[in-house]
């Protein structure tokens, strides 16, 4: 009798097809059956390699990075200031987040599990260090601008289709009328909904902006007391 072949799999790999599922399912529809039927394995084979979904999660959110930073677009050249260099940063990883669906949800709270982040993150805060900002303060200003993408592009997934139309219940116009005693909140409805790209530019800026003018050398205010 012949044995029966044994596909085998890797985290990786398994984190690619998930992947893959996520733009045609979303996060909610991926689950560990779709995956092991695309890998034409047992749903219990995920298992050897991930004990839970945030495991697979974890996963996923490092190869994301990995594809991130292979982008040439995404790495900032050496000699861009420090104020450049968050500006790039962000919007390439905005960039990579919004090339799939659900891409800040997988990426939020993220555990990445291997340690290709970390000669970026030296990088970063090296550019911060050497302005003049202590590692406090560039630790402060290069995640606030971090949390800043990811909780925009969190909001702005959430708001939209996989098409990247406004889902149902987000219509500015229904939702005007329906705040029609709340004049300002009715009219914030276009400022909030639209115009994305846009809005990620000028809040991007004023977080620079705000760094700068509390951690920079030569700022009013330094990064301890109030």
């Amino acid at each position: 009798m012949a044995a029966k072949k044994t596909t085998r799999i890797d985290p990786a790999q398994v984190a690619e097809v998930a992947l893959g599922l996520l733009n045609e399912k979303g996060l909610e529809g991926l689950t560990l059956r779709a995956i092991a039927g695309e890998l034409n394995v047992q749903a219990p084979a995920l298992y050897w390699h991930f004990k839970n979904k945030q495991a697979l999660l974890d996963e996923m959110a490092t190869v994301m990075y990995r594809r991130m930073v292979a982008d040439p677009a995404v790495r900032p050249p050496g000699d861009m200031t420090w104020q450049e260099r968050i500006l790039a940063v962000n919007r390439g990883l905005r960039a990579g987040l919004l090339s799939y669906r659900d891409g800040a949800k997988v990426y939020s709270g993220a555990r990445f599990t291997s340690d290709d982040f970390a000669a970026d993150m030296e990088r970063q805060l090296r550019a911060l260090v050497d302005a003049g900002f202590d590692l406090r303060e560039a630790v402060r200003a290069s995640t606030t601008a971090y949390m800043f993408t990811l909780g925009f592009v969190t909001e702005e997934q959430g708001a939209q289709s996989g098409a990247g139309e406004l889902r149902e219940g987000f219509d500015v116009t229904e939702r005007a009328e329906r705040l029609a005693d709340f004049p300002l909140a009715a009219a914030a409805g276009a400022e909030i909904f639209g115009d994305y790209e846009d809005r990620f530019e000028e809040g991007l800026q004023l977080i620079v902006a705000g760094i700068e003018a509390r951690y920079a050398p030569g700022a009013g205010s330094s990064g301890g007391g109030e």
